[in-house]
């Protein structure tokens, strides 16, 4: 298999820590540290890719958030050691079922 038969053909490419698969950005939801409600940190999910600071990327899929959690990735892939919680993105993925990015650039 070449690189070009698996990635995109153009655009921003990034890998999933769950599956560890690499995808178009626009097909991951980005995550990226904050702090819960106790002042502790927690991986939150930055839908919009908007937010400051380092981001790491997912599959929207219950599949790929468990492999991610099962691995410990989400401390390692944000440098916040094995201890946050990734709860918040556990939650977003459940609810969200289906993952609507946000449009980036129009492509008409």
């Amino acid at each position: 298999m070449t690189q070009s038969d698996e990635t995109p053909d153009h655009g921003p490419v990034r890998t999933c820590l769950g599956c560890r698969r690499r995808a178009a950005k626009r097909e991951l939801l980005r995550m990226t540290a904050g702090l819960d409600e106790h002042g502790r940190q927690v991986v939150v999910p930055d839908p919009e890719a908007t937010a400051p600071g380092r981001g790491a990327h997912l599959h929207p899929t219950t599949e790929c958030y468990d492999l991610a959690v099962r691995r410990k990735a989400f401390g390692r892939a944000l440098k916040l050691g094995e201890g946050p919680s990734s709860a918040p993105v556990g939650e977003y993925v459940a609810a969200a079922g289906t993952f609507d990015p946000p449009d980036q650039e129009s492509e008409h």
